[in-house]
């Protein structure tokens, strides 16, 4: 098992850029690759892809610096497991309202003594044949990231970024905001606000903090901020922000 990039970059304090990926076209994750995209996040929470889609995802991206994480859609141990043995490199637990929740997702995807994750001979160990280093590697590489997008979440936040193997957060703008009473919206009153504290909170605790961004402008000011995994957007937002631009462009 390499050295995860990802980690190391975080440790570093460098900002590293990702895409959001959500359509089922591991092309999507291929061109991400080519185009030097730090990280992404193969999205299993929302959406239709299913471990067909995230194993070629994952495929699109072997042998490349682009990191794969899972956004997993709970804390389910035979999903955790078989993302990490199909070869993702860390997973993002949605929905954390407690340093119990993450612990959990911890002791998943960690082998003993750490945690209770099974031994399997699939892509990760390359069928078997890297069993041996990968295995001895992998409770040190294999990123784990909770998503902190409620107001439990948010108010137990230094239980979680205490919690063994959190290696950063990811704030969820909108589910926050839906958290506070104002479904729909990206940034409800006062969230700005709170998810810059959550993010220096973080940096307290010696630990990057992400955000998904809205556009180039949001992108900017989020590093400007000190936010560290920054994701640009998501393969479908991309798509239609270029779109709506080029059609705007024809047609006035």
């Amino acid at each position: 098992m390499s050295q995860n990039i990802l980690k190391v970059k975080l440790a570093q304090g460098a900002v590293a850029c990702g895409l959001w990926v959500t359509l089922e076209a591991a092309t999507v994750s291929e061109i991400a690759a080519v185009l030097g995209y730090d990280w992404i996040c193969i999205d299993a929470e929302h959406g239709g892809l299913d471990f067909h889609h995230i194993q070629e995802h994952l495929r699109a991206v072997r042998n490349s610096n682009t990191v794969p994480l899972v956004r997993i859609p709970q804390i389910e141990q035979g999903f955790i497991k078989r993302v990490l043995d199909l070869g993702a490199a860390g997973i993002l637990v949605p929905m954390v309202r407690s340093a119990a929740d993450v612990e959990q997702a911890v002791r998943f995807a960690k082998y003993p003594p750490w945690g209770i994750r099974g031994v399997g001979g699939e892509r990760a160990t390359q069928w078997g044949l890297s069993l041996n280093e990968y295995t001895r590697k992998a409770n040190d590489e294999t990123l784990v990231i909770p998503l902190i997008e409620t107001v439990e979440g948010g108010a137990a936040l230094d239980a979680i970024l205490d919690a063994p193997g959190v290696d950063a957060i990811f704030l969820g703008p909108a589910d926050y905001s839906s958290s506070c009473g104002h479904v729909g919206e990206w940034e409800a009153p006062g969230v700005a606000e709170q998810l810059l504290a959550f993010k220096d909170q973080a940096r307290a605790h010696g630990k990057a903090c992400g955000v998904l961004t809205t556009d180039i402008a949001n992108a900017r000011l989020r590093r400007e901020q000190g936010f560290q995994m920054i994701a640009l957007g998501s393969d479908t937002s991309l798509l239609i922000r270029a779109s709506v631009e080029a059609l705007r462009a024809l047609k006035e």
